[in-house]
């Protein structure tokens, strides 16, 4: 393979994370909307937008692992396939936490009296902010020494 190759895989994984953080928004979004259904909220269509995220998700991650996988092989970089297995250990983190925040937001909107449910949502989202420094410097790692070869 020529180093071309090694570029367009490298521009591919970026724009792969580009992708992953246009589905968190929409997954944002679609739960926002969800939300003002309640308090009879629309689970169908909530259901169907888990769905449909899941599916990018899966897509985006396959696509990701399939990346590592020639880094690793036919590039002889065993250093960036080792940040992309950090980098999907905390992106899965990361859709678990947020799954836990959709539904303590959920919570705290049906129970509005429960003081509780506002203070696990304030860390929730600091676990969250944690867990995007982390990725924050996975990828700054990776585009070190990605860039390293240039």
């Amino acid at each position: 393979m020529v180093p071309t190759d090694f570029k367009a895989l490298i521009q591919r994984f970026y724009q792969l994370q580009t992708e992953r953080v246009e589905t968190y928004q929409l997954f944002d979004e679609g739960h926002e909307a969800y939300l003002r259904t309640g308090p009879h909220y629309d689970f169908d269509h909530y259901r169907q937008l888990v769905h449909e995220i899941t599916l990018a998700f899966n897509g985006i991650s396959k696509e990701v692992l399939d990346i590592k996988e020639k880094l690793h092989n036919e590039f002889d970089r065993p250093a960036l396939s080792e940040h992309m297995d950090k980098l999907q250990s905390r992106e899965r983190q990361k859709l678990e936490m947020t799954a836990k925040l959709q539904l303590a937001r959920q919570r705290a909107q049906d129970h509005p009296e429960d003081e509780d449910c506002q203070e696990h949502i304030q860390e929730i989202k600091q676990e969250i902010i944690k867990n995007k420094e982390a990725l924050s410097e996975i990828m700054q790692d990776f585009k070190y020494d990605s860039e390293e070869c240039d």
